[in-house]
Formats: structure tokens, C-alpha cells, sequence
């Protein structure tokens, strides 16, 4: 089968596509034939250089972490799927492997992918709408009436965080630049807070909860929006050697674990409209360095994703 890969560490023209070994179901697993793979803000951080505190990779390196395709084969054990099937899913923790054209991963973490959503849709909405939910449902537990700022709402995690915020009542506000508010006012944000011109700090008073997909020094100055007993939920790590400002407010970055559960509550949000796909890009697999230059650039509106099959 055909993968992207690479050999060590470095920018996007370390990115290749080539021959390797297709996989093999072991027990509980399923061999799934990819028709997409999402591309996420991580993968570039992974290519670019070593992570801190985590092992090193095996090289040649597959990156991607979430897709969509169609079950090809059963691993021992495996019951609640047969060959045929679409599923979506996304990778678990320490394993990735979704630039390719096929995947062996549990079972346990797919879902059955509806034939409302395309494989591109279902691809765009797996890890996105899994740490969006984790964030605002999950650790937030964001409610009728509440006041959030989310940061990156033009983003994958951002576009659905804001149609989830939207969808249980909250008051929403929204970080992004001005050529995205259109879109984001689409997606059901009250206020938006174009970063470029604006001091969200000085607009976005009161918060119950902020969800920071960005990190760095918008995590720092995020803390003076919060009102007491507020709830930062962040994803992105913030200063190096920061210390928070306040005492009285909970700062939480979510454990953003893989499950089956979150793919079906994502796609209920799906059915009940609540939730649409984001603006998606769609780019081959030979275009993989393109694909990670847009997503450093950070001005991706909603999700870049492979088309790997038609």
C-alpha cells in the first residue's frame, strides 16, 4: 500500500509518499481501506521535532491520527463488524498511521460511519468533535445561559466547539480574524473578537468558561475574562514556566482519550442538526507537505483532509 512517510525529523519536505507493508488484523482488530484522513494542528509539532517527555518515534514515522473507510478484514475476536462496512475512527493514544491507505486499529475505537456523511465529513468531524465534547460537555459541563469564549473558532476544534456551545444554550463568543467572522457567526457565535485589532481581555468579560485551542500567551491572558468559580479548558500548552495568575478559577487540560462513544455522540449531534461538518480542504496524499505548510501557516478555516479513495 501507499503511505506517507518519513525518515527524521524536520519540515514539510521531509514528508514522502511510498510502498510499505499492509497491515494485519491481531486480535480485536480491524484492517480498515482508508478513503480519508484528517489532518490535525499535532502532526506538524510531531514531524518538526521531538516531543518533550514522550519516547521517540520509529522511523520511517506515518503520521495522521483520525479517517474514514471501509472495513477489509477481522481480527480474532472481532464480531460487531463485517468486511464492507464504513467506519470512522480515531487512532489510539501513542499510535498513528492515517497518512496511508490502510490501517489496522481496535475495533472497539471505530464507529459505523452513516451514509449521511461522506468519508471526508466523517474523517473532519472524528478528532475534532472528540476533544471538542471532551472539552465543553465532558470537563466544562457548558449549559443553558453560560458565557464562553472559545479561541480558534475558524479551526476543526474551534468550528465545532462553537456549534456545540451554540447548541445547549450558551452565550458565545469567538476569537478569529475578520475574513472568518461570516463563518463563524454561521456557526452560531454571538460575538465575534477579531484578535488582530481587538484585546479579547478588555472585550470578553465574565466568562464562565474559556476553551483555548491556542495556547502560548492567549492562555496567559485568558485568565482575565474569567469570572470567580470559572473553568479554563485549554488543549494547547500555555508559557513555558507560567504560572497562573488566579486562584479561583479551575484551569483543566482534558485527557483527551479514544472511544467509540464520542464518535456516536458525535454523530447524534450530526443527526440532530446541531452539528455540521466544517469548511473542509481537500488535498491527495501526494500533496501531504502542502497539507502541513497550510496547517503551520494556523489560517486554516475549518479541516485540511486527504482524499486517499473516491
Amino acid at each position: 500500500m501507499r503511505a506517507v512517510l518519513f525518515d527524521d525529523h524536520g519540515g514539510p519536505e521531509v514528508l514522502r509518499l511510498d510502498t510499505v507493508v499492509d497491515p494485519v488484523a491481531g486480535p480485536g482488530e480491524i484492517v480498515v481501506d482508508i478513503h480519508a484522513a484528517s489532518v490535525n494542528a499535532a502532526d506538524s509539532k510531531v514531524r518538526a521535532a521531538p516531543r518533550r517527555g514522550e519516547p521517540g518515534l520509529d522511523f520511517p514515522h506515518i503520521l495522521g491520527r483520525d479517517f474514514s473507510g471501509v472495513v477489509r478484514s477481522l481480527g480474532q475476536g472481532v464480531t460487531d463488524f463485517a468486511p464492507g462496512d464504513a467506519v470512522f475512527a480515531v487512532i489510539q493514544r501513542g499510535r498513528e498511521g492515517g497518512y496511508a491507505e490502510a490501517i489496522s486499529i481496535a475495533a472497539a475505537l471505530a464507529a459505523r460511519k452513516p451514509d449521511s456523511l461522506s468519508h471526508v465529513e466523517a474523517a473532519a468531524l472524528s478528532l475534532t468533535g472528540l476533544t471538542a465534547l471532551v472539552a465543553l460537555e465532558d470537563e466544562a459541563r457548558l449549559g443553558a445561559g453560560q458565557r464562553v469564549l472559545i479561541h480558534g473558532g475558524a479551526g476543526g476544534v474551534g468550528s465545532f466547539a462553537v456549534q456545540y456551545a451554540r447548541h445547549v444554550g450558551a452565550y458565545v463568543m469567538v476569537t478569529g480574524r475578520a475574513v472568518n467572522h461570516d463563518y463563524l457567526r454561521a456557526l452560531g457565535a454571538d460575538e465575534t473578537i477579531d484578535y488582530t485589532k481587538q484585546n479579547f481581555a478588555l472585550v470578553a468579560k465574565g466568562c464562565d468558561v474559556v476553551f483555548d485551542t491556542i495556547g502560548g500567551e492567549v492562555h496567559a491572558r485568558s485568565f482575565a475574562v474569567l469570572k470567580p468559580g470559572g473553568r479554563l479548558i485549554h488543549i494547547a500548552p500555555g508559557p513555558k514556566d507560567f504560572t497562573p495568575s488566579r486562584d479561583d478559577v479551575t484551569v483543566t487540560r482534558p485527557h483527551v482519550g479514544r472511544d467509540r462513544a464520542h464518535l456516536e455522540r458525535v454523530l447524534e449531534l450530526v443527526a440532530e442538526g446541531a452539528v455540521k461538518p466544517p469548511e473542509i480542504k481537500i488535498l491527495p496524499l501526494s500533496e501531504a507537505a502542502q497539507a502541513h505548510e497550510l496547517s503551520q501557516a494556523g489560517h486554516v478555516r475549518g479541516k485540511i483532509v486527504f482524499q486517499v479513495r473516491p
